[in-house]
């Protein structure tokens, strides 16, 4: 993959896919990890020496047409903030740094339109792909463009694409998987490829229901879909995989329901599993200490309930405690540590959850194999 060292960028105009798809409510950013995640690779164009910079970002999912409350405005100006740097904004503004309005406004985007790609190749001398987090979709942005112009990957990208190869052909052992979430058959790919690399995989979440009933275990009323189940019986068997021992149950989905600690995994009828108990946090705790390589992705439990946050905050601090190497990717995995204020003490935070999951599972992404 070709990075910035391969690329002249000195008196050019840089087109610079960025990952800027923050949440974003009533015009306000909730989270700006993103926007600070590209400044490195911004910093480092600009010192280079190119002439102009032009970012390209998606944010949500518009529908093909401009949406207000997927624009990009908010962003721009946060950014000018962050770089302390005049950031001219929309397709027709002009200037050293300009943000493009949404490029999923435009519907050729998500279908890969040569068109589109020819459209955006035109603004620019050479192409900077440094959004990991769309770098597994084929879209005009990310794999059409590369076609056209001189590549390169981002700081970003080159870190990511790195980390996740890295860790998953030659870790340090003992290497521990932690997955949680929802649903098994989202993450069966991984499951499986980490049975293989893996020395130990940890199940939390959700997910650990259909584990459990394809064992003969009662779920209550826990997330549990057929098809999970017997997507978690054909992965049974392996010792590797490793399921919670106890659970703090909840009658409903809600922070002011009732709570009860189970010891043991059989849920009664009328309560739901929301997170692993604290006997499985200890011993999950147990293992991260002891691992030389460690890859969380997927909560515990109901972190965002506060009586179910226990497990995944005390998965957090153990990763975050570890002297391993430790990778977190995942939406739901990086919002954790951020909200338990874990950060900055894990080796690498993860910016893709779909695009970290399909390299884990060794997926070529089409934005990175566009960049060889």
């Amino acid at each position: 993959m070709k990075t910035l060292d391969d690329l002249d960028v000195a008196g050019r105009r840089v087109l610079v896919r960025v990952d800027f798809n923050v949440p974003l409510q009533d015009g306000r950013i909730g989270d700006d990890t993103r926007i600070r995640a590209a400044l490195p690779t911004l910093r480092e164009l600009r010192s280079k020496g190119a002439a102009q910079l032009v970012l390209v970002s998606h944010l949500g999912r518009p529908k093909g047409a401009p949406d207000p409350r997927y624009s990009l405005a908010p962003v721009a100006a946060r950014l000018g903030e962050l770089l302390d740097a005049e950031v001219a904004f929309g397709d027709d503004a002009t200037g050293e740094m300009v943000l493009l309005e949404n490029v999923r406004f435009q519907p050729g985007e998500t279908k890969n339109d040569p068109e589109l790609a020819r459209a955006l190749a035109a603004r620019a001398d050479v192409f900077v792909n440094d959004a990991f987090g769309a770098a597994h979709r084929a879209h005009a942005s990310t794999e059409g463009v590369a076609r056209l112009l001189p590549h390169a990957a981002g700081r970003l990208l080159q870190r990511e694409v790195e980390t996740m190869e890295g860790i998953m052909s030659d870790p340090r052992r003992p290497f521990v998987a932690v997955v949680g979430g929802a649903k098994v058959t989202d993450k069966i790919g991984v499951l499986r490829r980490f049975l293989e690399v893996a020395d130990s995989v940890l199940i939390g979440g959700a997910m650990a229901f259909p584990f459990l009933r394809a064992q003969g275990h009662e779920v209550g009323r826990s997330l549990c879909a057929d098809e999970d189940v017997e997507a978690a019986r054909g992965l049974l068997g392996d010792d590797k995989l490793k399921l919670p021992v106890d659970l703090v149950l909840g009658r409903a989905f809600a922070a002011d329901t009732e709570v009860s600690e189970l010891d043991g995994v059989d849920v009664p009828d009328g309560w739901m599993g929301l997170d692993v108990g604290p006997r499985t946090a200890a011993l999950y705790g147990e293992a991260i200490a002891a691992a030389g390589t460690v890859c969380w992705n997927g909560p515990m439990g109901a972190f965002e309930l506060a009586p179910f946050a226990a497990g995944t905050k005390a998965v957090a601090e153990a990763v975050a405690a570890s002297g391993a190497t430790t990778v977190v990717g995942g939406g739901d995995s990086v919002a954790a540590v951020v909200q338990f204020g874990l950060a900055d003490r894990v080796d690498h935070v993860s910016t893709g959850g779909g695009a970290s999951l399909e390299l884990i599972e060794g997926k070529a992404l089409p934005g990175v194999e566009a960049l060889k």
